[in-house]
């Protein structure tokens, strides 16, 4: 199978669903206390992604994909702090969950063991649901809860289509045996979907 149509049918698999946190902030009923959770998470997973995505560009035939996912973590890092901020909750005492942070552990495990095609595969394929999801918590938290351009800033940089990154992608996919790329895309999806279930919890 090619690697177009094998990005279209994970993506397929991978369609946003249902979002408690999402759907609680678009009704405006979610506690500040989540989406600072949100911002905190992700001041943890950022760090880590973006080391995982440099040991995979070390690995790839093609790093072009993944030294640009990199390079996004470390223009998104200051935005998650400027999120958590705007919530106004004090998170020195904040513990992280094994719920949130199980996606990235996972991204780390793929930079160790994965093939790099078949990861970059994988990770294109959430995408999608990840900006989806981002710019429908940046719509809620604008109108019910008065965030600003600067407060929703980390979530308006995943909302906007990167098309480049997809093409990246799927250059490094191109003419390689990709067998297990569903699988890595399915626990991605699996594990991104027990982040946001936590997060609804707080």
């Amino acid at each position: 199978m090619d690697a177009q149509r094998l990005l279209d049918e994970i993506r397929a698999a991978a369609a946003p669903g249902p979002n408690p946190l999402v759907d609680a902030v678009a009704a405006g009923r979610a506690p500040l206390t989540a989406v600072a959770a949100l911002a905190a998470e992700e001041q943890l997973i950022i760090p880590s992604d973006r080391r995982s995505f440099l040991i995979l560009a070390s690995r790839a035939d093609d790093p072009e994909f993944f030294i640009s996912l990199a390079q996004g973590e470390d223009l998104v890092l200051p935005l998650a702090g400027r999120l958590a901020a705007a919530t106004g909750v004090d998170l020195s005492d904040y513990q992280p969950r094994a719920g949130c942070q199980g996606y990235a552990a996972y991204v780390a495990w793929l930079a160790l063991h994965a093939d790099p095609a078949e990861a970059a595969l994988a990770l294109v394929a959430n995408f999608a649901a990840w900006g989806e999801y981002c710019r429908a918590l940046a719509a809620g938290l604008r109108a019910n809860y008065g965030f600003d351009d600067a407060a929703c800033a980390f979530l308006d940089f995943f909302a906007t289509p990167a098309p480049e990154l997809e093409a990246q992608a799927l250059r490094a996919a191109t003419g390689k045996p990709l067998p297990t790329a569903h699988r890595y895309a399915r626990l991605l999806h699996e594990f991104e979907t027990t982040f946001w279930r936590t997060l609804a919890g707080y």
